[in-house]
Formats: structure tokens, sequence, C-alpha cells
């Protein structure tokens, strides 16, 4: 985008400048930014345990990598679910379990009841 003069100049015709969707551009946002929303919430609906476990092990991932197979952390493949939930409950309840306890007390602060469950059946299933 260029500013001449007192006038934005956008390099796509058909979108205004950042910061520049108000009245109708703004309505159609919201109709398309709301259908986006009610798709996301479907497909969340729809998911298993797992599918929704794999999108936050993610953040477990750089420690205990991508299937679960160890690096910074150990190794999580061949784990129940029920056991992930017992070891993360205990980490959000700040207990001990090893020497790096005072990071997972941060990892697990944040996490639901479900979010543990979910995490516990995706690394099940590796």
């Amino acid at each position: 985008m260029l500013l001449i003069g007192a006038r934005w100049i956008s390099w796509e015709s058909n979108h205004p400048p950042i910061g520049k969707c108000v009245g109708d551009c703004y309505e159609a946002y919201k109709i398309e930014d709301a259908k986006r929303r009610e798709a996301e919430a479907a497909m969340l609906a729809a998911a298993s345990p797992a599918d929704l476990g794999k999108k936050l092990f993610t953040a477990c991932a750089a420690c205990h990598g991508l299937k679960g197979e160890g690096g910074v952390g150990p190794k999580l493949q061949g784990q129940t679910k029920d056991a992930i939930l017992a070891m993360l409950t205990q980490y959000k309840n700040g207990e001990t379990r090893g020497a790096q306890s005072a990071l997972m007390w941060g990892q697990s602060a944040a996490l639901s009841t479900d979010d543990m469950t979910n995490i516990g059946a995706f690394v099940e299933s590796l």
C-alpha cells in the first residue's frame, strides 16, 4: 500500500487497506468470520478426543518429540491415557515427579481436565 497525498492506494484493487474496512466491508467481514467460527466449532464437535489431543500436543512435541519418542523430555509412546492424565494432574497440582517438574508445572497449569484427557488419548494412540 502506498500513501499518495491523503489517499491510500492498495495493491489489491478489491481489498481496502488494512484498518480501513468499515461499513459494508466490515459487515461482510463479520459474516465471513461467523461462518468460519461456526465451521471450526462443528469440526471440533465432531473430532475424537485423540484428534483434539493432537492439536494440544503440539506444545508438548518440542520436548517429547512429534510422536512422543522423547528428547529433552521422556518418551511418552506406550503410555496409557490414564497414566498421562494422572501425571499431568500431578504436575498441575504442583507435585514433583522428576528433574523437569518445574517446567511441567507451568505447562500443565492452564490445561483443563478435558485437555489432559484428550492429550492422554492422543498419546495412547501413538
